[in-house]
């Protein structure tokens, strides 16, 4: 079975796509002969030719709006935003008309698509380079959004979420692009939507995360357990429709739960998080529900470090609720 980084398991679930099925095809800004900015499409434009994997011009609202056309004319479009920070000039076409198809029409008709970009910090992007949108998303009626960690779960995810009927939202965190690797099978497979995975075991802490702080998550586990702490570490991979009994589980097992994200700390999709569990494992909690986040200012480009929650910051939040 190859290694693959996360840049190559994404570049082949596309191509094994397109291979497929003749309706899919790649839009975005330089998606084309480039390859895309992290060259992600790249060898897509000279295997499928122009038809099909399609530069277009610096208009997000241009690409998404024509993309739901296509959708609605039997295609499955895949357009590539460069950088989740510059989806907003699109987001009334998601939120007023893609995310609403299905719902106008009784059932009738939907978009089939899946809108791709890049999420988060760590490559020092900047606030213009290193949002986390996530949860202005979870928030509208009618979308999925899916945020993969490993280059297993990349390429499984988006044959998935390519083959299914509703719209998703495919969050790719860059700052694992190419630092994250392991092995992906060479055909199709897919792995399910709304399915979390738990990806260390541990008796006392639950850690919810998911992208690349799964990473960081990890290591503070690693480091909770020299301490006597041993957390389990569950990655939501798909953060709507939420695997909300696999987090509830969990926290009834370790009565004790401490979710990361990177996005900002208010209205974030930690707070619905504990919401969640709250109301379904009140009596199960030891400690109060803890959140490592994001600080509620733009994203800086000097501090960076600071800003991401990262092992450093995860580690007393860990320690805390095990001792509370």
């Amino acid at each position: 079975m190859p290694q693959m980084n996360m840049v190559q398991a994404i570049n082949d679930a596309l191509r094994l796509a397109m291979q497929r099925d003749p309706r899919v095809l790649v839009m975005g800004e330089d998606v084309g002969k480039v390859g895309g900015v992290f060259r992600v499409t790249a060898g897509l434009h000279e295997e499928f030719g122009e038809e099909r994997v399609i530069d277009t011009p610096l208009s997000e609202g241009g690409i998404i709006g024509t993309a739901i056309g296509m959708a609605l004319y039997g295609l499955v479009p895949v357009p590539e935003i460069q950088f989740s920070d510059f989806i907003f000039p699109a987001y009334d076409q998601i939120v007023s008309e893609l995310a609403k198809l299905r719902w106008r029409s009784g059932g009738e008709y939907s978009a089939k698509m899946v809108i791709r970009t890049p999420v988060g910090g760590g490559i020092r992007g900047g606030l213009y380079h290193s949002q986390s949108p996530e949860a202005q998303f979870i928030h509208v009626a009618g979308l999925k959004v899916v945020c993969p960690s490993t280059p297993y779960d990349a390429k499984g995810l988006l044959l998935a979420s390519i083959a299914d009927p509703d719209p998703v939202l495919f969050f790719e965190p860059k700052r694992v692009y190419r630092a994250a690797k392991g092995e992906v099978p060479e055909g199709p497979y897919t792995v399910e939507l709304g399915k979390a995975a738990t990806v260390r075991e541990g008796a006392h802490v639950t850690v919810v995360a998911w992208g690349a702080m799964i990473y960081e998550a990890l290591e503070a586990a690693h480091q909770a357990s020299a301490r006597g702490v041993e957390a389990e570490v569950i990655d939501l991979r798909t953060l709507w429709p939420l695997d909300v009994e696999a987090v509830v589980e969990s926290v009834k097992k370790t009565g004790r739960v401490v979710v990361v994200h990177e996005a900002p700390r208010t209205c974030g999709l930690g707070a619905e998080i504990v919401s969640l569990i709250t109301e379904r494992a009140f009596t199960h909690l030891e400690a109060p529900p803890a959140r490592v986040t994001g600080f509620d200012t733009p994203f800086p480009y000097t501090s960076e470090l600071d800003y991401l929650p990262l092992a450093h910051r995860i580690l007393p939040a860990i320690v805390d609720a095990a001792r509370y």
